[in-house]
């Protein structure tokens, strides 16, 4: 399994202030959305959940997990199933709640792995391939600010950007 990770995206502003949305922290009291994406390693989209911009990353975990569109496979001794997560979710709960769903948890923050690709050769930094999938779903004009007013064409049109992008991968990667 890949990387969980919420993010601001450019979608934080919201016009129109529909459901899902609440007020942006970081942006004066406006209203925006915060995208909650969980990804595979090669950042092919498995789950996303839409909620307002005044939640935690850690309160859309939960709904996140459960939202996986593909059947998980049983981890198991050999071959556990990994999930890399930054350091906002680096809180008991959140290790209880993984280690129940059988997750190995790697919670690094980013000056872990700088640390870490300084000293180690040949590491690559894991944190990044949300961020990146998230700048990919960006790459639809139409998500950048958010129009929908319902929460449910909002998140199909995401469904359709997370789409592209996996019909991308498998024109490229075959």
């Amino acid at each position: 399994m890949g990387m969980a990770s919420s993010g601001w995206g450019d979608a934080a502003s919201a016009p129109f202030a529909g459901a899902a949305t609440g007020a942006n922290p970081t942006d004066r009291g406006k209203k925006g959305t915060k995208r909650s994406l969980l990804t595979d390693g090669a950042g092919i989209p498995l789950a996303l959940v839409v909620d307002g911009a005044n939640r935690h990353d850690v309160k859309l975990l939960s709904a996140t997990l459960d939202g996986l569109v593909i059947s998980r496979p049983e981890p198991t001794e050999g071959q556990p199933q990994h999930l890399c997560l930054d350091a906002a979710y680096d809180s008991t709960p959140v290790y209880k709640e993984l280690l129940a769903r059988h997750y190995h948890p790697h919670v690094r923050s980013r000056g872990e792995e700088k640390r870490e690709k300084e000293i180690i050769a040949g590491y690559r930094a894991r944190r990044w391939v949300v961020e990146r999938s998230h700048a990919w779903i960006n790459r639809s004009r139409r998500l950048l600010v958010r129009w929908e007013k319902k929460v449910e064409n909002y998140l199909a049109f995401l469904h359709l950007a997370c789409a592209q992008l996996i019909f991308a991968k498998v024109l490229v990667f075959g």
